[in-house]
């Protein structure tokens, strides 16, 4: 029989020395102000500014989408660029020990 000890479920959802807590204060009114906001305006807010913004200004869903896929995409190649050439600069520096 395993033991998982205090490497368990209760130690990944600890609140002393988390981040969930710092976390779920930031996202928590952000969700509840989009719901709010979806809940209000729904689908049909949208699709008004479409009308009168034009065809061609990427206001689609599939459009929006796109754009924020790209840019989350840049932004994880981007960080993960980083990490890596600091671990590659630390095992120079290591190496040089």
């Amino acid at each position: 029989q395993y033991r998982h000890g205090k490497w368990g479920m209760q130690f990944a959802f600890s609140l002393k020395g988390s981040v969930f807590p710092k976390a779920l204060a930031l996202a928590l009114p952000n969700a509840l102000l989009s719901a709010v906001l979806h809940y209000a305006f729904g689908t049909s807010a949208l699709s008004r500014v479409a009308e009168v913004a034009g065809p061609g200004l990427g206001l689609s869903g599939a459009n929006v989408l796109g754009g924020f896929s790209f840019i989350l995409g840049f932004l994880i190649v981007f960080r993960s660029q980083q990490a890596y050439a600091r671990w590659w600069e630390g095992c120079t520096l290591l190496q040089q020990l």
